[in-house]
């Protein structure tokens, strides 16, 4: 009987998934199998009254005895009672360890006969073409040396459906196999048949008067499918993406005064050669609104209605558009946070007057709840010690919960460069006014290793090598060290800064340099240049930075005797260029010698950019001044200006959609 179980329940995993189907197959096997071993293990167990003088287990090969009999309901001392019995069995069973369980009555002892699911040795997936094995493992529950069951491996194969279905391929089929080994082990086996890629062939909208189809395809995600399209997944079908796109569509109607809008349905239909998809769009439009009255109300002192009326973008009379609503509120917020309110609670009261077509809105300002952070948590950070992501929080433990400042650190903390993604999220804390605050980072690679080499016509071979870390140890320094060489110029530098130093907020480092360049060929002169800098900056204001430099450099400049006559293009007899009888004597003899420069400079850094990172608009400014003279041999001044405005370009570009997404 044993054995005719664990072939139904084995034998049930030669059936091919494919999109939609279930497991009901398998899990009607594996009941069936139950029902028959629970009618002949009942039967046995009639003798009640009699105590049971010890439990023996059979069968066994992982699992250790007292394990098994721990799920027991019954135990020496009890009686056989067919009920506690009938639940033993049901509780081994739901264990998932066990494909075969027998519990019989032999004389005085209970005896419990198990055969255990095998161990998986392998996941193996087979078949794949356009995605990684990375992509599945991810996906799927199974795992080498966990236990093996038939429903297990037949979920999986719905979440191995679920992955291709998300790329497009309606069409793909998982057929898992089980190779058995020794020692009851197995190689779960994934046989992939991924199918053509699912694509859009027309989308359609009905009900669309004001935009044409062609203006609202723009508006969405989904496109439809092109032979020339190779580098977006967004024309092959994908449900969640549908979903998204509705929401795309109310917030392009939205915005242009279709306050009213809705989508009635879109409906996704499978063309009749299964390749492609027709989806349509049901739309009802509604009419068009304008802001009507915006009232403020606000009881707040230091937050007058006059103060937040002039930070509202909102003007009566103009096309209603949603995010506006939410860019005031924003607005508001930014403000309120800067006079001292901290967690100030703006609430949009919407009313809309169909007859006059008019949206009026009145915000409630009120203070809120008063809330205190009770810990600030970091996480994600591998290499990157907590020490240099807490020095560019804004708030700190203790202090009041001020959302604008979380956002203000967030922007600090990405502007550093050693992150990929920075989220900054906030939690109830251990009491109704206290709130948790995780930093989440995603570390970058801020090493660099550079090889370089070329071949010129004036230098000939031409060699560079550099070794760059932005983030040294972990503790946010900046090292580099670069060495170059050429038939002409060979230079080699170090540059180290510390962001905080002696923990203060003060930037230093230093600069170290030599240079040599050789142009006698060419102009007849050598030059060695050595020196050294000393850097230092601090914040002056919100946005505002100076830095402080010095610098020492000495230049060694030769004049070589011989020189080139161009004419006759022969070396002409030694002679010395700068004597000042000599009636050629070029003007570069008045560089000849060694000069020691004293530079000091300063730069001041204006920056309004909306991100550090990925800038969309503001502008940036930096004005920096140095002055030669206060010591060595060389005088100037050098002034210089430089600076960028940022503007977003309205370019469409391709779009990741998550797989979920909140709509409010």
């Amino acid at each position: 009987m044993k054995r005719v179980l664990r072939d139904v329940a084995l034998g049930a995993l030669g059936c091919v998934a494919t999109v939609g189907a279930g497991t009901g197959a398998l899990l009607a096997a594996s009941t069936d199998a139950y029902a028959q071993e629970n009618q002949t293990a009942t039967p046995q167990a009639q003798a009640s009254g009699v105590a049971i003088r010890r439990v023996q287990v059979e069968g066994n090969q992982r699992i250790e005895p007292a394990t098994i009999a721990s799920y027991l309901q019954v135990g020496p001392g009890d009686t056989f009672d067919p009920e506690r019995i009938d639940m033993s069995i049901k509780t081994l069973f739901a264990t998932g360890l066990f494909s075969d369980v027998q519990i019989e009555q032999r004389g005085s002892d209970l005896v419990v006969s198990v055969i255990e699911n095998p161990v998986i040795n392998r996941v193996i997936f087979e078949g794949m073409r356009t995605l990684d094995e990375e992509d599945l493992e991810d996906e799927v529950q199974a795992r080498p040396r966990s236990v093996f069951t038939p429903a297990r491996a037949q979920g999986d194969v719905q979440r191995i459906i679920e992955v291709y279905r998300r790329a497009g391929r309606f069409a793909a089929q998982v057929t898992p196999q089980v190779r058995e080994l020794d020692q009851n082990r197995v190689d779960l086996i994934f046989e992939v048949d991924e199918g053509p890629v699912t694509g859009v062939r027309d989308i359609n909208f009905i009900g669309n008067d004001e935009f044409s189809d062609r203006r609202l395809r723009d508006a969405i995600v989904t496109t439809e499918s092109s032979w020339w399209n190779f580098f977006s997944s967004n024309d092959n079908y994908d449900p969640d993406r549908l979903e998204y796109d509705r929401e795309q569509l109310r917030q392009f109607y939205n915005n242009r005064g279709y306050a009213d809008f809705r989508v009635v349905s879109a409906v996704a239909e499978l063309t009749p050669d299964q390749r492609d998809f027709y989806i349509t769009f049901t739309v009802e439009e509604g009419v068009r609104y304008e802001f009507g009255e915006i009232n403020i109300q606000t009881e707040l002192n230091r937050l007058p209605e006059i103060l937040l009326r002039a930070v509202n973008p909102i003007r009566s009379g103009t096309v209603f558009r949603g995010e506006q609503i939410e860019d005031a509120i924003d607005a508001m917020t930014y403000v309120a946070g800067s006079v001292g309110y901290a967690n100030v609670q703006i609430t949009p009261v919407v009313e809309r007057d169909r007859e006059n077509r008019k949206v009026n809105i009145t915000f409630e300002v009120d203070e809120g709840p008063r809330t205190f952070i009770e810990r600030i948590d970091i996480v994600g950070n591998t290499r990157t010690v907590d020490r240099v992501i807490r020095r560019e929080m804004q708030v700190a433990e203790g202090d009041a919960f001020n959302r604008v400042l979380l956002d203000r650190s967030r922007q600090q903390i990405r502007g550093l460069g050693f992150f990929t993604d920075v989220k900054v999220e906030d939690a109830d804390g251990s009491q109704p006014d206290r709130s948790v605050v995780t930093v989440t980072v995603e570390e970058q690679s801020t090493g660099e290793l550079a090889f370089s080499a070329g071949y010129s016509s004036q230098e000939s071979f031409l060699f560079d090598v550099s070794v760059t870390e932005r983030n040294l140890r972990g503790r946010g320094q900046f090292l580099r060290l670069r060495a170059s060489s050429s038939s002409q110029r060979q230079q080699l530098d170090l540059r180290f800064t510390e962001p905080r130093f002696m923990g203060r907020e003060i930037a230093a480092g230093f600069d170290i340099y030599s240079l040599r360049t050789d142009y006698r060929d060419q102009s007849s002169f050598e030059n060695q240049s050595t020196g050294i800098g000393l850097r230092t900056g601090f914040r002056i204001g919100e946005r505002t930075n100076l830095g402080l430099t010095y610098s020492l450099i000495q230049d060694d400049t030769q004049i070589a005797d011989s020189f080139v006559d161009h004419d006759a293009n022969i070396l002409t007899p030694d002679i010395n260029q700068c004597d000042p009888a000599n009636p050629n004597r070029p003007l570069l003899c008045d560089q000849e010698g060694t000069f020691l420069t004293s530079v000091v400079g300063f730069q001041v850094n204006w920056d309004r950019r909306n991100s550090p990172v990925n800038a969309t608009r503001g502008f940036n400014l930096d004005v920096s001044q140095d002055i030669a003279g206060l010591g060595g041999e060389v005088n100037y001044l050098r002034t210089e200006i430089e600076g960028g405005v940022y503007y977003g370009l309205p370019l469409r570009l391709p779009r990741h959609v998550p797989r979920q997404r909140r709509h409010h």
